[in-house]
Parts: C-alpha cells; structure tokens; sequence
C-alpha cells in the first residue's frame, strides 16, 4: 500500500468513522473522542501499513473496537442520539403531519437504540453506510452467513417493535 496521506486517505473517513461510533456508544462527545483515537492511532501506525489491503475497513473495525471497550466501560445507558434539534427542511404545510412525522421518527430512533450493540452496529454499516455483507463481516469479525442472520433478525426486531408501538 502507499504512503497514507492524513488529508487525503484518513479525513474523509471521519464522518462514517464517527457515525458507526456513535451508534454504538449512543453518546456525542465519546464518540467524536472515539473518532479522534481512532484516526490517531491510524496516523501513529502509517509506517506500518503495507499489509492493510482496505484502509477504510482496518480504520472501521478499529472505531468499532474502540466503542466497544469504552462501552463496556462506561456500561452505556441507552439515550437519544440527538443532542440537538433537526435543522431539516419539511415541505408538508399542515402542523399535525409535521407532528405525526417527527413522532414517528423519535419512535423509530427509539425503537434502533433499544437494539442489542450488534443489531445497531449491522444495520448501521449495512444499511446506512451501505457496507456489503462482506465489508461488514470483516469490520466485525464474524462470518458473512452470520451478518446476513445478525441483519435479519435486526430488521425483524424493528419491524415487529413498530408494528406494536
């Protein structure tokens, strides 16, 4: 592999970096902490890095890892992933549609936290990172015929929590 170039190579991995961190650990400030680890120990290792065939995927499980163990840790409460309000635009003009709409978002949110770490981190990097089965086996470790069961079972879950609700 060449030379990595932090700019370049390493920068813009940071939002997808500090989305996957942040579904795992549930907290915005560890995971921009997550995030910074991450790219610095990356950064600290460049010399070594012949052997990594996929740079985004070794900075990936390195991010996933390292939530991991500060969530164990910190032993994670699950809270809402917002610690601001949506700066979205909403073409619906009727009030009641705005409110039905946010209400079921906050209720899918909700329902996506309450997922076990590994249901949440599946359906994050497959569904939206848009990882394939085989980048997501590698970023966690596991075989692809188990992230296709992992990613299922998730989609089931959710489906069936919002289908109570």
């Amino acid at each position: 592999m060449r030379q990595i170039d932090f700019r370049y190579d390493l920068l813009p991995l940071k939002n997808r970096l500090f989305r996957l961190a942040l579904r795992i650990t549930l907290d915005h400030a560890e995971a921009e902490d997550i995030v910074e680890d991450t790219l610095l120990r990356v950064w600290s290792k460049r010399d070594e890095m012949e052997e990594v065939v996929n740079l985004e995927a070794y900075c990936l499980t390195i991010c996933r890892n390292l939530a991991l163990d500060r969530s164990a840790k910190m032993e994670a409460q699950n809270v809402s992933l917002d610690a601001q309000p949506y700066d979205t635009v909403d073409l619906s003009p009727d009030p009641q549609a705005q409110m039905e709409q946010a209400e079921r978002l906050e209720m899918v949110k909700h329902l996506f936290d309450s997922l076990p770490e590994r249901q949440r981190t599946v359906l994050q990097l497959r569904d939206i990172e848009g990882k394939t089965v085989r980048e997501t086996a590698d970023i966690m470790q596991t075989t692809e015929e188990n992230i296709k069961v992992m990613l299922h079972r998730a989609r089931q879950a959710l489906r069936q929590r919002f289908l109570a609700q």
